[in-house]
């Protein structure tokens, strides 16, 4: 038995290893991969790009909710001194504004009021400013969700989301 206690012991430090190593670049991994498909779709970089409508046949990874109207927009902020201005325009129902780092992680998530709303997100090791946002990575993607259950909805949210703003700002 004795003989088998190191190779066992060297089994299961390398099964650790390989699990924690697989935890922490997976979420980065999956979120290159989405960024990427996002390109491809149509999903422009620092610019909200206006959805067409949740179906069964729009949808290749996740279900979305049809219910809901979904704005994206992609954001880099590795070159010195970019900012990122956003603003979510006025929506009477309910609407929601939330950031996703490149880990995939919901950083940050604001939800409407109503009226027009504007906020910055600056750049990873930023100090914290009033009406500011600091993301943890670069590289991101921001989700605008605007409850939206019927075509003549969606139709009104799509109005509204000509009034949405994701634009960078470099020093």
């Amino acid at each position: 038995m004795r003989r088998w206690l190191g190779p066992l012991l060297a089994l299961a430090l390398c099964t650790a290893a390989a699990h924690a190593l697989t935890l922490y670049l997976t979420p980065g991994v999956i979120m290159n991969r989405a960024m990427e498909a996002l390109a491809q779709r149509g999903v422009a970089l620092h610019r909200f790009t206006t959805p067409e409508r949740v179906t069964p046949q729009s949808q290749s990874v996740v279900r979305s909710s049809p219910d809901l109207y979904y704005a994206l927009c992609r954001y880099d902020l590795s070159k010195p001194g970019s900012v990122l201005d956003l603003r979510m325009g006025a929506w009477p129902d309910y609407q929601s504004l939330a950031f996703f780092d490149g880990q995939t992680d919901n950083f940050a998530t604001l939800r409407g009021t109503g009226n027009a709303e504007s906020v910055r997100l600056l750049p990873p090791g930023s100090a914290a400013q009033p009406g500011a946002i600091v993301s943890p990575t670069t590289k991101g993607v921001i989700l605008i969700r605007r409850l939206a259950p019927d075509a003549a909805r969606f139709a009104a949210a799509a109005e509204a989301g000509k009034a949405d703003l994701c634009r960078l700002r470099e020093a």
